[in-house]
């Protein structure tokens, strides 16, 4: 019990107990003293009783002091994992063949965003929030067998289907990952670009999942986020949203365009990790 307690909380209950336990045995000594007739007591040669009281009285307010100033530091430290102050959506668990649908690399341009990413032979990507697969096997291709594309998905039924799709399609450069929801888990200093499609609005903690993420960057890294405007819980967040909470973990907006899907509500964003 005593481990969950603050530490000038603990040195006050011992101040406290220390003080009561000298008081009594002096009281004591005192009591013999005087019933023997001798002097006043007195501790060492120096010190008197009055000046010891004096001097064990101002403890008990430090160690009240100290207290006190404990807990507006623990305050300002805040908690160790910042909690989203937005709404975000259920992430999705149907059908995953949805995302399939005849004409989406079209509406979406998708090979467009994969020039304005740098996803050619050779590079590794990681696909966060990969669903279906969807994505995957395109950049797959894209990088060729000299280059790793990184499924990552907190669906365990996700993961499956992208391994049965990979194998179908013999795509042999796709590793799948049963990330968490706040870390891609993605290996360290592997990744050329990063994507994450119509995932973004279901992450909680978005600020830490970016700033988990920059440890699994090569230098010059791009960090796309595609999405729709929305209040956070209709499978949709606003730009200005992302981009402030990438700001917040480490981020800075290299581009910002809105062709994708030419709908007026889809936008694509790219990231790069702020120099230091």
């Amino acid at each position: 019990m005593l481990a969950h307690l603050p530490p000038p909380f603990i040195l006050f209950g011992a101040v406290v107990v220390l003080k009561i336990t000298i008081i009594e045995s002096v009281n004591s000594r005192l009591d013999e003293g005087r019933e023997a007739g001798s002097s006043p007591f007195r501790i060492g040669k120096r010190m008197s009783w009055k000046a010891f009281c004096r001097t064990f009285r101002w403890l008990g307010p430090i160690s009240v002091l100290l207290a006190g100033l404990w807990v507006p530091v623990r305050a300002q430290a805040g908690p160790a994992v910042p909690s989203t102050d937005r709404k975000t959506s259920t992430p999705y668990s149907g059908d995953l063949s949805i995302f399939d649908a005849p004409g989406r690399d079209e509406r979406l341009q998708i090979n467009r965003v994969m020039d304005m990413l740098g996803i050619a032979p050779g590079k590794s990507v990681a696909d966060i929030g990969a669903g279906s697969g969807w994505f995957t096997v395109r950049a797959a291709r894209r990088v060729t067998s000299s280059g790793t594309v990184y499924a990552v998905d907190i669906n365990p039924e996700a993961i499956h289907y992208i391994e049965r799709r990979a194998k179908k399609e013999q795509l042999q450069n796709i590793k799948t990952v049963l990330s968490k929801p706040e870390d891609p888990q993605v290996p360290a200093h592997s990744i050329d670009a990063v994507l994450l499609l119509k995932t973004y609005h279901e992450v909680a903690h978005p600020v830490v999942l970016l700033r988990n993420l920059r440890s699994s960057l090569k230098p010059g890294a791009k960090i796309a986020i595609i999405d729709r405007n929305g209040n956070g819980e209709d499978h949709g967040v606003s730009k200005d949203v992302v981009v402030r909470e990438a700001a917040q973990a480490g981020y800075e907006l290299r581009d910002s365009r809105d062709f994708v899907k030419g709908d007026g509500m889809d936008y694509f964003l790219i990231f790069s990790v702020k120099p230091d």
